[in-house]
C-alpha cells in the first residue's frame, strides 16, 4: 500500500513538473531582465538577438538535461529545443524580472519561531467503560426459579433483588447451619481444658461463601429452618445490559446471570494514525461530537494510549473517559473527536496549565497541586513532565522555528524551499534543502537548514523549481542538476560538475590552508563516524554526527574565490543537514540511510576541492591494478550481481544464498601481497567489502538486506572508479531516486533492462538513470 500511495504521488508530481517546466521555458527566456512577454516571433529569433554577454542554451521542455549551443531537435523525444539564457548567481540561483515575478505570482512570509497548534482529528465510538461493569453470578450451582429483571435496559440499585436461586448445595448447607446451632446450644462442655469446635461459625462461613448475606444467614438461625430459595442481589447500580439465562434454567457456579453497566461513566475509543501520535499524550483534553446532538460538543480526557500499533490499520487506539450523568451518551454511538497540541521547540507538546501539578497514572482527572495518591485508585500521583509535556517555555528560543506547508516541496524526510535573496537588484531566489521535523497544523517545523526572519516563497514555488531544473542545477526534481543524478548528466555538464572540475583543475591549489586544514578534519570525521557504523553502535553514531555538524562549522569560507566559495556553500548546507538528521536516527536502518547520503556528499567534497589524506594527490584516482587485484575484483562481480538480481525478484532466501557465498568468497581470499598505491587502496577497501558482508550476513528480512545492499552497491562503485569493473560482460549503473525514502540509491546490472533491487515487484522499472560503466580496458 506504502509503495502504491508513494508510486502514484509521485507521478502526480511528475505530471504537475510537466506543466510547470512548460511555464518554467517561457519564465526562463526572460531572466535575462525584459519585461515584456516574448511573442512567438521573438522567442523563434531569440538566439540571434541574445546579449553576447550571455550565452544563450538550448534545451529540451521535456528533458531538461538535454543542453545544446544551437537550435535543433531532441535526441529523446523530437521535440523543438528551446532558447534558455544562463542565470547569473548560486549554484541553486534563480534571478527573474518583476513583470515575471507578477506572472508567476510568486509571493513570501518570514519564517518565524513561535508555537504552533496540532490538530489530530480521530474517530471512534463510545464504549462501557470496563471498570464499571459488574456480573451477577451463581456462586453455587442450582436452579433459577425467579427472575426478577427479565429484560435488558432496566435501570436497577445496588441491593436491589435481581434472582431467586434453588439449590441442593445451599439447602444441605443450612441444615448443617441449623443443627451446629442447636448443638451448641444444649451441649456442655466435657472440659475445662478442651476447647469446643465452634461448627455454627464453620457454617455460617460456608454459607457466607455460597453467596448469602449476613442478613440472610441470621435470619435462617431465628427461623430454624432451611429456606428452599435464596435470592441474590445486585452490587451495584446501573443499567442491565445482558440478561444470560432464562427461569427454569440449572447454572453451574460461575456461571453469569446478568450483566450491569454504570453509564455515567463512558469510553471513547478513538483510533489515532501513526503520524499523530507525537502530538498525543496522557491526560490531554478531548473534544467530540456526535451524529445524535450535532453542534454540541463533548469533552474528556485521554486515560490510555495503547502500546502496540495496528499492522492492519496503522492505527493506535487511544481511549478517552468521558463523564455521562445526564445519560444522554450512549455505548456504540459513533463520534469525531479533535485533540488541539500546543508545540513547542523540539516537537514537544506544551501545557502551562500543567506547571508544578501532580496527577493520577490511572485517572487522569485527578490532578493536584501536591505529591500523594489518587483518590480513586490510591495509586501514587506522578508529576506531568513525566508524561511527556513541557509545562514551562523558558524563553522564545525555545519556541519552534516553523515554516508554512505551502512552503516546502516534500523530497522525504528533507524539503527543498525557496528563500528571497534579500537586497538583490531584482527578484532572485535561492533552493534551499532543509531538514523539516513532524507537520503541526499549516505548518512545518524545522530543524536545520533555515534561519528566522529569511523570507521563504509560499506560493510559484514550483514554477521557480522548474525553472531551476531547466538551467541545469540543483531542485527538487534533479537534486544533483542538469536533469539527472549521482553527477551523470547524458554527456552534458551541469553547473556544479563544470564548477568542480574548475575546482580540480584551477583552484584546488589556491585554497586558504585554513579552509584546507578545517575541511580535512571534516573527512576525518567522517571516517570516525564511518567506523561507528561499522560497530552498530547508535550512540556514538549519533555523536559522531553530531561532532560532523561541529566540524564544518568551523570551516572557515574567507577567501574562497566565487566560484569555490558557492560549491562549499552547497556542499556546506548538504553536509549539515546529514549531521543534523544523523544524530536523531533511532536505528541502525535509519542510520545507514543518512550515511549512504553523507558518504555520496562527503565524496563530492573530497573531489571538488582535491581533498585526501595526501595533500599531493587527488581524493580519488584512476589506478593501474596488478593483475592478482583484477583477478579478485573479477570474482567479487557476480556475486555482486547474483544478491541484486535476487532482490529484485523480491527472493529474500536466494539473496541470503548469495550473501553467504560473499561470505565464504570474503573468507576465502588472501590478502594480495606487495607494495603500492594500488595493493593498499585494494586492501582498505577489501576491509571495507568484510564489514558490509557481515552486516548483509546479520540481515534477516529484505527491508534490511536492501539498506546493507545500498553501501554495497556504492563500495562497488567505488571500486569502478578506481580500478575499473572487469567482467565478461557489459556493465551499467542506474539510478532510482525514489529509494529509501527519496534519498535515492544507485546500484550495477549486466544489462540495460531495468530491475531494481530496492522495490522488487512493487516498483520493478523506477530509474531516472542509466549509464554503461566503461570497461576496465577501456580506461587506459
Amino acid at each position: 500500500m506504502n509503495h502504491w500511495l508513494t508510486r502514484h504521488r509521485n507521478a502526480l508530481w511528475i505530471v504537475q513538473a510537466i506543466g510547470f517546466v512548460l511555464v518554467g521555458v517561457a519564465v526562463a527566456s526572460w531572466f535575462g531582465g525584459d519585461s515584456q512577454m516574448p511573442t512567438a516571433a521573438s522567442t523563434s529569433t531569440s538566439h540571434d538577438v541574445a546579449d553576447p554577454g550571455k550565452p544563450t542554451i538550448w534545451t529540451c521542455s521535456m528533458h531538461p538535461q538535454i543542453r545544446r549551443d544551437g537550435p535543433g531537435d531532441c535526441p529523446i523525444c523530437g521535440m523543438d529545443l528551446v532558447p534558455v539564457r544562463e542565470s547569473a548567481g548560486g549554484i541553486r540561483t534563480v534571478s527573474i524580472s518583476d513583470a515575471v515575478k507578477k506572472l508567476m505570482k510568486v509571493e513570501t512570509v518570514p519564517v518565524q519561531r513561535r508555537y504552533v497548534t496540532a490538530e489530530v482529528r480521530m474517530v471512534g465510538k463510545l464504549q462501557y467503560d470496563e471498570t464499571r461493569l459488574a456480573h451477577i453470578t451463581a456462586w453455587v450451582s442450582g436452579r433459577l426459579e425467579r427472575m426478577f429483571v427479565d429484560y435488558t435496559g432496566v435501570n436497577v440499585n445496588k441491593g436491589d433483588h435481581m434472582v431467586q436461586l434453588y439449590s441442593e448445595e445451599l439447602y444441605t448447607a443450612q441444615e448443617e447451619l441449623i443443627a451446629a446451632s442447636e448443638s451448641a446450644a444444649t451441649s456442655n462442655r466435657s472440659s475445662r481444658f478442651i476447647e469446643p469446635i465452634d461448627l455454627a461459625g464453620s457454617a455460617r462461613e460456608k454459607l457466607r461463601r455460597l453467596g448469602m448475606t449476613k442478613e440472610q444467614i441470621q435470619e435462617i438461625e431465628q427461623r430454624g429452618e432451611p429456606s428452599e430459595s435464596v435470592t441474590i442481589y445486585s452490587p451495584v447500580g446501573g443499567i442491565v445490559v445482558k440478561k444470560l439465562k432464562q427461569e427454569g434454567e440449572r447454572v453451574q457456579t460461575g456461571d453469569r446471570i446478568y450483566t450491569v453497566a454504570d453509564l455515567s461513566h463512558l469510553w471513547v475509543q478513538l483510533d489515532a494514525y501513526e503520524s499523530d501520535l507525537a502530538w498525543l499524550r496522557y491526560g490531554q483534553q478531548v473534544q467530540f461530537t456526535t451524529e445524535a446532538y450535532p453542534g454540541e460538543v463533548f469533552r474528556g480526557q485521554i486515560a490510555f494510549i495503547d502500546p502496540v500499533l495496528n499492522a492492519d490499520t496503522r492505527t493506535v487506539r487511544v481511549r478517552v473517559n468521558v463523564s455521562n450523568e445526564d445519560g444522554r451518551l450512549k455505548p456504540e454511538m459513533f463520534v469525531r473527536a479533535i485533540v488541539e497540541s500546543n508545540v513547542a521547540a523540539g516537537g514537544r507538546v506544551l501545557d502551562a496549565s500543567l506547571a508544578g501539578k501532580w496527577i493520577s497514572p490511572m485517572h487522569p482527572e485527578i490532578v493536584k497541586d501536591e505529591p500523594g495518591n489518587c483518590d480513586i485508585c490510591g495509586m501514587p500521583l506522578v508529576r506531568a513532565e513525566s508524561l511527556g509535556y513541557v509545562t514551562a517555555e523558558p524563553s522564545d528560543t525555545a519556541k519552534p522555528l516553523v515554516v508554512p506547508v505551502s512552503a516546502v516541496l516534500l523530497t522525504g524526510t528533507r524539503a527543498i524551499v525557496y528563500v528571497q535573496i534579500p537586497d538583490a537588484d531584482k527578484p532572485t531566489y535561492e533552493g534551499r534543502e532543509i531538514v523539516i521535523g513532524a507537520r503541526a497544523g499549516d505548518s512545518y517545523l524545522v530543524k536545520s537548514g533555515i534561519r528566522e526572519g529569511e523570507l521563504v516563497v509560499t506560493n510559484g514555488n514550483f514554477k521557480l523549481d522548474s525553472a531551476l531544473q531547466i538551467s541545469a542545477k540543483p531542485s527538487m526534481m534533479t537534486p544533483q542538476g542538469g536533469g539527472g543524478s549521482a553527477g551523470h548528466h547524458h554527456g552534458n555538464e551541469s553547473p556544479t560538475s563544470r564548477d568542480s572540475s574548475m575546482a580540480m583543475s584551477g583552484h584546488a591549489m589556491s585554497l586558504p590552508p585554513a579552509f584546507t586544514t578545517a575541511a580535512i578534519a571534516v573527512v576525518d570525521q567522517y571516517e570516525t563516524l564511518r567506523e561507528s557504523l561499522e560497530s552498530a553502535d547508535l550512540q556514538a553514531i549519533q555523536a559522531n554526527f553530531a561532532t560532523l555538524g561541529e566540524k564544518l562549522a568551523s570551516v572557515p569560507p574567507a577567501n574562497l574565490s566565487p566560484e569555490l566559495s558557492g560549491l562549499w556553500r552547497e556542499l556546506a548546507m548538504l553536509l549539515q543537514n546529514d549531521s543534523v538528521e544523523g544524530r536523531d536516527v533511532q536505528s541502525m536502518r535509519d542510520a545507514d540511510r543518512v550515511f549512504a547520503v553523507t558518504r555520496r556528499h562527503i565524496e563530492q567534497l573530497k573531489n571538488q576541492f582535491a581533498l585526501s589524506m595526501d595533500d599531493d594527490e587527488p581524493a580519488v584516482e584512476v589506478l593501474d591494478a596488478p593483475q592478482a587485484v583484477v583477478t579478485q575484483i573479477k570474482q567479487l562481480v557476480p556475486i555482486y550481481l547474483a544478491i541484486s538480481e535476487a532482490l529484485a525478484a523480491d527472493e529474500s532466501e536466494h539473496a541470503k544464498q548469495s550473501v553467504s557465498k560473499l561470505h565464504d568468497w570474503i573468507a576465502a581470499t588472501s590478502a594480495v601481497e606487495g607494495s603500492g598505491k594500488a595493493i593498499e587502496r585494494w586492501t582498505k577497501e577489501r576491509r571495507d567489502l568484510s564489514e558490509i558482508t557481515a552486516r548483509l550476513s546479520k540481515a534477516n528480512d529484505l527491508e534490511t538486506l536492501r539498506s546493507s545492499f545500498a553501501l554495497l552497491s556504492e563500495q562497488m562503485l567505488s571500486l569502478q572508479r578506481m580500478f575499473g569493473l572487469p567482467a565478461s560482460q557489459a556493465l551499467y549503473e542506474m539510478h532510482c531516486p525514489m529509494a529509501f525514502d527519496g534519498r535515492g540509491a544507485s546500484w550495477i546490472q549486466s544489462d540495460d533492462a531495468v530491475r531494481n533491487p530496492y522495490y522488487g515487484a512493487s516498483m520493478l522499472k523506477c530509474a531516472d538513470r542509466i549509464e554503461k560503466l566503461e570497461a576496465r580496458d577501456e580506461r587506459k
